[in-house]
Formats: structure tokens, sequence, C-alpha cells
């Protein structure tokens, strides 16, 4: 990656602009010198005939274009003076994409701030009372957040459902919004050294069975003291789960990764870490990228998808 990074190839894009310039305006003067025959016997041909005697003359391009060409050439290397082009040169006016983006987003943020103001200072639930700002929210979530739950925020295999009761670290306002702020790095350690295969068959028929699924009565008895010597410690001796470390309630109908015995068998065994491929525990943190004001919204909105009856 370094060969891509080094200063030559900002010498290699600064000559090769150069010289096409430069080549260009060769090939205009070039081909403005009208051609004569040896001898003034009138111009020179390029030896094409059609119809027996239509012949076509060598002859310059036509003044008009020839001028829209230089005019072009005299753009070109004003341009190349006044913005950037010419490898690592910035221009003499310091103009940079990232710089009118930045002019253009304060240009909005002054805009929109009275409102975001106004919201900012009320609390979550009463924002999410408020349809222009659950709208906004929404709007928010669509843009930031869909890529991973879901459009309708229905979740997907590793990736929470927001519209149910189920959280992993707390369906409180106050717990939403540090989810959003700071992000989340949940991760579940694999088990299947410390409790060889079948000591993970008898913990996954016990967890089956904490839910009411089907699972071998024997298995799951043994399975049992497994489970509290391994897994008790942040899923709770009840398996009822434990928000604090995000670690999920094993007694309900509520599945991230699947219910199957292939897919419990499987997260106890491999853990659940950040990957993608397997199903990612990890949410990004979204505090530089939203900032507070529109954290605070689309909390309200993701607050207001399992608490429909206080938000309208």
């Amino acid at each position: 990656m370094s060969d891509f990074t080094s200063g030559f190839w900002n010498v290699y894009v600064v000559v090769i602009t150069f010289v096409s310039i430069v080549a260009c305006g060769v090939l205009l003067w070039y081909q403005s010198k009208v051609r004569v025959k040896p001898g003034g016997q009138g111009p020179d041909k390029t030896g094409h005939v059609w119809d027996g005697d239509l012949e076509e003359y060598n002859n310059p391009l036509p003044k008009w274009w020839m001028n829209l060409f230089w005019i072009t050439l005299v753009f070109s290397a004003i341009y190349l003076v006044l913005y950037p082009g010419m490898g690592t040169f910035q221009g003499v006016l310091g103009w940079s994409q990232v710089g009118e983006y930045e002019k253009e987003r304060s240009a909005v943020e002054a805009r929109v701030k009275p409102l975001y103001d106004k919201y900012a200072a009320m609390p979550i639930p009463a924002v999410a009372a408020d349809a222009q700002a659950r709208a906004m929210g929404e709007r928010i979530f669509l843009n930031n957040c869909a890529q991973c739950h879901g459009s309708d925020a229905g979740g997907a295999k590793g990736f929470p459902n927001l519209r149910d009761g189920d959280w992993l670290y707390g369906g409180e306002p106050a717990k939403i919004v540090e989810s959003v702020t700071a992000g989340r790095m949940g991760v579940m350690p694999p088990q299947g050294a410390a409790l060889g295969e079948e000591g993970v068959r008898n913990v996954v028929a016990y967890v089956r069975s904490l839910s009411g699924l089907t699972a071998d009565p024997l298995k799951a008895q043994l399975g049992k003291e497994k489970f509290m010597a391994s897994c008790a410690a942040c899923h709770g001796a009840d398996g009822k789960g434990n928000p604090a470390v995000g670690a999920p309630n094993l007694t309900d109908k509520v599945w991230l990764h699947g219910s199957t015995e292939a897919a419990i068998t499987e997260t106890v065994t491999k853990g659940r870490n950040m990957n993608v491929s397997e199903g990612t525990l990890a949410m990004p943190a979204f505090k530089d990228v939203l900032g507070p004001a529109r954290i605070h919204l689309v909390a309200a909105y993701v607050w207001s998808l399992s608490n429909t009856a206080a938000a309208k």
C-alpha cells in the first residue's frame, strides 16, 4: 500500500497533466499550418477521392474550432492553478471537497439547530409522542441504522429486533441513548474446549428447556450443572440474562442467532464474536456521526417502536 502513497505518484500525476496540456497545444499549433505542395501547386491532398473528382484536402481545422480548443486549454491551466488537480497541489484558493461539504453542512446545521434544540430539551417519551420528531428520528434511523436492523427495525440473524420488548442492555430511554452514543461490544466466549462435546450437548439441551423448547430431559438435567459453572456468571442462575453485560435472557422466545439445536450448539462451542459472517454482536458508536441532538431523536424513535401506546 505504501507504493500508492509515496511521493512518486504526485510527481507522476503532475508530469502527465502538464505534458498532456502542452501536447494538445503543440497539436493545435501544428494543425493550424496550411499544407501546400512543393512548388506552390495548391494545398496538399490526402489522396482520398469520391465520385471520380471529389478530393479531400489536408486543410487546417476550422478557426472557430481551433479557438474553442485554445480557450479550453487556457481554462484548464487557470483551473489547475486555482483548484486541486496537479497531484497534491491544492490550488491557490485552497478549495476541497471536504471543505465544501463542511461549509454546506454548517449552513444546514445553522438552519435546523433551533428545531433540534427544541427536541433536545424534551424528555424522550415526549419527543416520541411528537409526530414530527418521530418522523425525523425515523429518517435518521433509515440512514444510519437500517443497514443492520432493517428498514422496519425488525432485525435479522445476529441483529436485534427493536420492535419487541426484549433488550440486551435495557430498553429505558437513557440506555438506548447510551447504546447509540457509545455503541455496544458484546462478546460471548467459546465454551467448547471447557465443556467438551458431551458437555456442550447437555448445556444446549438445558438452555433449550429454559424456554420450553424440545429437549432430552436427562441431558438437560446434566447440562444444568455445567450451565451453573460456565454460563450463569453472565446469564444468571435462572438464565434470565444480565443487561449490565448484554447477556440475553434464555428463558423467553427471542433468539438472536436462532433457537435450533445446531444454532445453539454453534454459539456455545464457538462463542459469538465481532464477526459479520457469524452475525456480529458489535454495534458501532454514533456519537461522532450523529451528535447528541440527532441521537436524542433516533433514540426517541427506537423507544417508540416498543412503546407504541406511550408514543401516541
